[in-house]
C-alpha cells in the first residue's frame, strides 16, 4: 500500500490556476468516486480551498503519476502544465505533508487556524461517501492528533494572523479611519465570520452581509449587528459601501465590472476598497482596471502577511519537531500494522497446508493404513509443503547473487551462519 498526496497551492500556482483546479462542494462526492476509477485508487479524499487543492489517496502501486492525469483530465488542463505547479509526496513524505498542513505550516498565513477545521471537513465528507477507510483514516487522526500537539506546544498561534486579518490589516492602511468606514461581506462562511470580527474590532459598526443563503447571512448578521441581504440586492447597496469583502464557494463571478461602473457614477467616484478571497475569484478581475477601485486578490496579501508572521518563525521551527518525531510514529505504526497482516497472513498460509495434510492423514488411517506410517508421511509431507516455497526463492536469490535473503532466513531460524547480536546473560 502507498499513500500518495498530490497538489497545488499558493506557492506553487497563480491564482489563475487554483481557480480551475478547485473543486465546488457539491461535487466533491462525485469526485472522489470518479478518482478511484479512474487513478486506481483504495481510498481518497479532497481537500480544496482558497489557497490550495490538494488529493490525499492510498493506492496498491506506487507513484503519483495516474492521480495527476486524472486531476489534470478532471478539469481539463494540460498535464504538462499541472505538473509543473504541484508537488507530489509518497508514503512518509505524505504523512508528513498532511501533518505540516493541518498544523498551519504549509499555509499562506503561517500557523492559521482555519485549515485544520478544512482538513477535518475533507476527511468528514470522505467518510460519508465511503471512499476513505482504515490507512488514510489512521493518517488523518494522527495528523489532527499532531496539529493538536503543536497547538498545544508552541506559540504557533498567538498574535492572530489570517488571510482575514491581512484584510482587514490593508483596509487600515487605505481608511485613516474605519469607524466611519461602511463593509459590505459577500458571503457567510468562516472567512468572511473571521473578516467581520476583524472589522468590527477594528471599528466599523456599519455591516452588510450578503448571501445566497439568506437565513444563514442573518444568523451571521446578528453577531455583529448588521444587515443581511440576497446575492441578488447587492446592486441596490454597492454604492452606500466603502469596503467589499468576498469569500463564497461560487462557480461564477457575482460582482462584475458593470455594476461597479454604476456604483461608482452615483458615488461620484468616491474610491472602493475591494478584496477576493475566492478561488474561483468572486470579483471580476476586469473591476480593478476601473479608476477609484483598489481591488486585491488572496496573491496580492502576501506582503502583509509576512511581515504579520515573522513573530511565529520560532514557533514553526519547534513545530517542525514535533511533526518529524509525529511522522516518524506513524510510519513505525504502519510498518507495525504491516507486519501484524503478514503474520496473520502466513499463519493462515500455514494452518491451511495443515488442514490440507491432515485431511489426507485421516482417510489414510480410515482406508486402514498403519498409524505410525500415515504419522511419518504426515511429517514429512508437511515439511516440503511449508518449505517448498521458500527453498525456491532462496535458490532464485542465490542465482541472482541476493545473498541478503540468505542471511535473513539464517536470523529468522537462528541458522548456523547467522549474524545475531551477542547475549548479555
Amino acid at each position: 500500500m502507498t499513500l500518495l498526496a498530490l497538489g497545488i497551492n499558493h506557492k506553487t500556482a497563480p491564482v489563475e490556476v487554483r481557480e480551475r483546479v478547485a473543486f465546488a462542494p457539491e461535487r466533491l462526492a462525485e469526485a472522489m468516486q470518479h478518482a478511484c476509477q479512474a487513478a486506481g485508487l483504495r481510498e481518497v479524499a479532497i481537500l480544496s480551498t482558497c489557497n490550495r487543492t490538494e488529493v490525499y489517496g492510498s493506492s496498491l502501486e506506487p507513484g503519483s503519476e495516474k492521480l495527476l492525469a486524472w486531476l489534470a483530465h478532471y478539469h481539463g488542463l494540460d498535464v504538462a502544465r499541472l505538473q509543473d505547479c504541484s508537488y507530489r509526496y509518497e508514503n512518509d513524505a505524505a504523512a508528513r505533508h498532511m501533518m505540516r498542513v493541518a498544523s498551519g505550516l504549509d499555509s499562506l498565513v503561517l500557523g492559521e487556524p482555519q485549515i485544520l477545521g478544512q482538513l477535518k471537513s475533507a476527511y468528514s465528507v470522505a467518510q460519508e461517501e465511503g471512499v476513505v477507510g482504515a490507512e488514510l483514516g489512521r493518517l488523518f487522526r494522527h495528523a489532527f492528533n499532531v496539529a493538536k500537539q503543536v497547538r498545544t506546544h508552541t506559540a504557533i498561534g498567538q498574535n492572530p494572523v489570517s488571510v482575514a486579518y491581512a484584510a482587514v490589516s490593508m483596509a487600515q492602511h487605505i481608511f485613516a479611519d474605519l469607524s466611519q468606514s461602511r463593509a459590505l461581506l459577500i458571503g457567510a462562511g468562516e472567512t468572511i465570520e473571521l473578516v467581520a470580527r476583524h472589522l468590527y474590532r477594528a471599528g466599523v459598526r456599519q455591516l452588510t452581509v450578503a448571501n445566497r443563503t439568506l437565513s444563514r447571512a442573518l444568523d451571521l448578521a446578528a453577531l455583529f449587528d448588521a444587515r443581511a441581504i440576497a446575492l441578488g440586492d447587492i446592486p441596490d447597496v454597492l454604492p452606500d459601501v466603502d469596503i467589499i469583502i468576498s469569500s463564497t464557494a461560487s462557480q461564477l463571478p457575482i460582482l462584475g465590472k458593470g455594476a461597479v461602473e454604476s456604483a461608482l457614477k452615483k458615488r461620484r467616484h468616491k474610491p472602493f476598497f475591494m478584496v477576493d478571497i475566492a478561488v474561483p475569484r468572486d470579483i471580476e478581475p476586469q473591476v480593478g482596471q476601473l479608476d477609484d477601485v483598489y481591488l486585491y486578490t488572496v496573491d496580492d496579501l502576501k506582503e502583509v502577511i509576512e511581515e504579520n508572521q515573522r513573530g511565529r518563525e520560532t514557533a514553526a521551527r519547534e513545530a517542525e519537531q514535533i511533526i518529524e518525531v509525529g511522522a516518524n510514529e506513524f510510519m513505525r505504526q504502519l510498518r507495525e500494522l504491516d507486519v501484524v497482516d503478514t503474520v496473520t497472513a502466513l499463519r493462515q498460509h500455514a494452518h491451511n497446508l495443515c488442514e490440507s495434510a491432515l485431511e489426507k492423514a485421516q482417510r489414510q488411517l480410515q482406508a486402514g493404513k498403519a498409524p505410525e506410517q500415515v504419522l511419518e508421511v504426515l511429517a514429512r509431507g508437511l515439511t516440503n509443503k511449508l518449505l517448498h516455497q521458500p527453498t525456491v526463492k532462496l535458490r532464485e536469490a542465490s542465482a541472482e547473487g541476493r545473498d541478503e535473503l540468505q542471511q535473513l532466513v539464517k536470523e529468522l531460524f537462528q541458522l548456523p551462519g547467522a549474524d545475531l547480536p551477542d547475549r548479555q546473560d
